[in-house]
């Protein structure tokens, strides 16, 4: 499978396309058995297919990959969380391959064979210089003063506890020493909560690297809050729980971050509070299934990014991918706001059912409203049941390029769906293309929507629960049809069938929308633009804005290509919706 970078070449190269190849880009994941669970069943209406880059893109951790250079304004809680605003001139040097007990700079050094308690009480200013290795051994750090740690080359494993166990309750700036690798191994024994474990907040500086292994429980916890900034490279692999936690928030102004979870219900990225994202390159990717939690009796599946208050994303590189049953990219528990940056979401398990509960898969998840204003979202999902998009509450697309292709529903919201911005495609595998529950309006931008066929349909609102499609302004395209009984103040028109696998070029008021077709999908064809449109198919892009995950071109240039017949569409004769909350 390509790489996100591969594949960002591949859509340039697409401007210069006529067609592609028709084979089937989820053959591998529905042939290779991890997409089925025996919760759920495929929904009535086929199958719809498509091809370019969003079917085929893979995500995988890279670490020698640069650090995106546009950021969007570091966020620190305090000022005080900025290193430059502090001073720690008093340096304690601690040798791990040979420590030694003394008493240096009003800081208590003890040894007990490889383990190492350093206490600097009431000393302000302290920064304790790390290096060498250790087979059996740990570094705890006491005091009452924040501080600063710096890792010059360490390697600890512990087989009992924590590599590293910062139980000062004040701010712990840990540096990585540029062109050093520092490596932090727990074992399987022990009790403790993370392989580095601190109990103030955590905050991460310098351009060095940090290796973080777990075997009991987190790789990286805090019991307050983490800052990730420029510079930092940092890997987290955990084989039991979660494997970069914080209680109070999560922030990453940048940095490279690598994190592999393959614990059942593991989060790669797990925050009690909130989640900010303004920069750096995230990749995440979990290989665990889903767990039953016997105390709140609900099933619960793995994540990428977990966030039990807010997710915000600004800027930077997201990647994630899960693979077992009932995974998500993204789940939140409140509002998630994407204002810009690159997310790229891949989920290939099917549904999870343990103890007569279930959960399903999906690219993002959100138990709050979903907002969209900016950046490139580019989600699949393959496996059985999976959503692309989904909110419990609202869904607000006002900007950015979003791209949801999805074994289930596309971009579905259990209320209101306002699409008055950005580009935005759409394709249900085996249902709708946009679905809510309460009304659905189209106010703006470009809307490239597909189903899978009858009785589904590529835009659907609850029309069963007194609810409506609104259009009113945009550039609509509807593979499969809309909502019977629409509100279609700008009028829409519909070819009665199209070709597969082709390029068409649909021109409003003298701008070019040009989008491909899918392999298959649902019955005829509707479009509406603020003027008339005229449709062509079986044209050449030669220029414009690819958008869309290689499907569509914005301000296309384009020649050859026959023309469409139109005719006028009406709610009247709009398709038939399955409607309501699925």
């Amino acid at each position: 499978m390509r790489t996100i970078k591969q594949n960002i070449m591949l859509c340039t190269l697409l401007l210069m396309a006529v067609a592609c190849t028709t084979e089937d880009p989820f053959l591998d994941y529905n042939n290779n058995g991890t997409n089925w669970n025996d919760g759920g069943s495929m929904p009535n209406g086929g199958t719809s297919t498509t091809e370019g880059s969003l079917a085929t893109f893979d995500i995988a951790t890279e670490q020698d990959v640069e650090e995106p250079t546009t950021t969007a304004q570091a966020y620190y809680p305090d000022a005080e969380d900025q290193l430059a605003n502090n001073s720690f001139g008093t340096t304690v040097t601690i040798d791990m391959s040979n420590p030694v007990a003394k008493t240096e700079n009003g800081v208590e050094v003890t040894v007990s064979g490889g383990h190492v308690t350093v206490n600097h009480g009431t000393q302000k200013g302290i920064c304790y210089v790390v290096s060498g290795t250790t087979t059996n051994g740990s570094l705890t750090v006491l005091g009452e003063k924040k501080y600063q740690v710096v890792l010059n080359g360490v390697n600890i494993y512990n087989p009992d506890s924590a590599a590293l166990n910062l139980l000062s309750s004040k701010r712990a700036f840990v540096s990585l020493t540029e062109g050093t690798t520092n490596q932090l191994t727990d074992g399987a024994d022990g009790s403790h909560k993370g392989t580095l474990y601190a109990k103030g907040k955590l905050l991460f500086n310098g351009s060095g690297t940090l290796v973080v292994d777990g075997h009991t429980n987190n790789g990286i916890h805090s019991a307050d809050y983490i800052v990730f900034n420029h510079g930092n490279h940092i890997t987290v692999t955990t084989t039991v729980n979660h494997g970069i936690k914080a209680n109070d928030g999560i922030f990453i102004n940048g940095g490279v971050l690598n994190v592999e979870v393959s614990g059942a219900g593991a989060k790669g990225i797990n925050s009690e509070s909130h989640i900010v994202i303004n920069g750096g390159r995230t990749t995440v990717i979990t290989t665990g299934k889903g767990s039953y939690d016997s105390d709140t009796n609900e099933v619960k599946g793995a994540a990428g990014i977990k966030a039990d208050s807010t997710l915000t994303i600004n800027d930077g590189d997201v990647l994630l991918k899960s693979t077992g049953y009932g995974g998500k990219g993204i789940s939140v528990d409140m509002d998630a706001n994407f204002n810009g940056g690159n997310i790229y979401v891949v989920t290939t398990g099917g549904k999870y059912t343990s103890s007569s509960d279930s959960t399903s898969p999906k690219g993002i998840k959100a138990e709050g409203n979903i907002n969209i204003s900016g950046g490139r979202i580019w989600v699949r999902t393959s496996g059985n049941g999976g959503e692309g998009i989904e909110s419990k509450q609202e869904i607000s697309i006002t900007g950015g390029d979003v791209a949801s292709y999805a074994y289930d529903d596309a971009i579905n919201a259990k209320s209101t769906m306002t699409i008055a911005g950005g580009t935005v495609y759409a394709h249900g595998q085996h249902n709708d293309g946009l679905d809510a529950n309460g009304n659905l309006y189209i106010k703006g931008g470009v809307v490239y929507a597909i189903c899978s066929g009858s009785p589904e349909v590529a835009v659907d609102a609850n029309t069963e629960g007194g609810y409506k499609l609104y259009v009113t302004g945009g550039t609509l395209v509807a593979v499969g049809g809309l909502e019977r009984g629409s509100q279609l103040s700008q009028a829409c028109y519909q070819a009665s069938s199209w070709t597969p696998n082709a390029w068409y070029a649909m021109t409003v008021d003298g701008q070019t929308f040009s989008f491909l077709t899918p392999a298959s999908g649902g019955q005829g064809m509707v479009v509406s633009g603020s003027v008339q449109p005229t449709l062509k198919q079986g044209v050449t892009v030669t220029d414009g804005n690819t958008c869309m995950g290689g499907i569509g071109v914005t301000a296309a240039v384009i020649s050859g290509g026959s023309s469409v017949s139109l005719s006028s569409y009406t709610s009247s004769s709009s398709g038939f919706g399955g409607g309501g909350w699925r």
